[in-house]
């Protein structure tokens, strides 16, 4: 968006005030203003649950209410500590590794948002355990397409994080030689396992201009006909650039979310990079209020696994902490 931050504080709010809730100007979210107006709250209109991790917190949630336990959630249901511990109280466990799986001899099952690697549905199904499937549909496509693809005699490439759950499944899905490539050096570095042709995959939540500067180093190893499927979530990338245009504006930003959440990290890394004044928060109590700025904008973002209420929560605090300052 180009706006320069040195411009007076007011003025910059006027502009925000003029674009705010403009899907076409990258910043559908809602503005509050201080009565002087040289304050303001701009709250991501993407922030908060996505599709796939609503889904699978009411898919636990409805299992609860079933009351057919006991109840199972493969590996946390999200990247969330306060939605975990809250389901944990009602008495929902999480299952962290095969092995636990294996010690179990009934019960239900839930597959996370994330999604497993195929062999944990072939598992479920020879203990007999009840599986409640609450895969992204977003993320299963993945799994099936690098399935295809395998089948097919192709090598796949998936651009993301090796060690996150996600990839992980996505991995366990590969009916074919599979390499997972996140940085630069790792895609300059990587060489073809034999000489098939190669599919070229992503983590969902994976950061999209990365995304494509890392395919082009593949395609410059000679690797000229990569099959690309670009399966960043749509949500993911409205998040990113959404949270990026008003950092471009912000004095100071607060985003929140998970330790633990990948694309949390990587919308603080976007924001770190447009405005220094850039805070990770995980819950209402990290936040630190002399952090606020006395004057100009900030903005709030927030990862796919953060509850709405807490959203509001740091929102009607920055807005609060203001007011007191009049």
């Amino acid at each position: 968006m180009g706006y320069e931050k040195q411009q007076d504080a007011a003025e910059r709010i006027l502009r925000l005030e003029e674009l705010a809730g403009d899907e076409r100007n990258g910043l559908p979210g809602s503005l509050w203003k201080s009565p002087k107006g040289d304050f303001a709250v701009y709250t991501a209109k993407s922030a908060g649950f996505c599709f796939g991790v609503r889904r699978a917190i009411d898919t636990v949630y409805r299992e609860i209410e079933n009351g057919q336990g006991p109840i199972y959630t493969y590996g946390p249901i999200i990247h969330n500590d306060t939605v975990v511990n809250d389901l944990a109280a009602r008495g929902v466990r999480v299952l962290r590794s095969e092995e636990e799986l294996d010690d179990l001899h009934d019960g239900t099952v839930i597959i996370r948002s994330h999604g497993v690697a195929e062999r944990i549905y072939r598992k479920l199904e020879e203990r007999g355990l009840q599986l409640v499937d609450a895969t992204c549909p977003y993320v299963r496509k993945i799994h099936r397409a690098v399935q295809e693809k395998g089948r097919d005699g192709y090598e796949v490439v998936i651009i993301g994080n090796a060690s996150h759950p996600e990839v992980e499944g996505i991995r366990g899905w590969c009916s074919g030689p599979a390499s997972v490539i996140e940085t630069e050096e790792e895609a300059r570095a990587w060489k073809s396992a034999g000489q098939l042709p190669v599919c070229i995959v992503s983590q969902t939540t994976f950061h999209h201009k990365k995304f494509y500067k890392l395919v082009e180093i593949i395609r410059a190893l000679r690797y000229d006909n990569p099959v690309v499927l670009n399966t960043i979530c749509n949500a993911t990338e409205e998040r990113q650039t959404e949270a990026r245009s008003i950092a471009l504006l912000a004095d100071a930003m607060i985003v929140i979310g998970g330790k633990h959440s990948s694309n949390t990290q990587k919308l603080y890394e976007i924001c770190k990079k447009e405005c220094n004044n850039t805070f990770f928060v995980q819950t209402f109590d990290d936040l630190n209020l002399r952090l606020v700025p006395s004057r100009g904008i900030v903005g709030i973002s927030a990862g796919a696994s953060t509850p709405n209420i807490l959203i509001e929560e740091v929102s009607k605090l920055c807005q609060k902490t203001i007011l007191n300052r009049c």
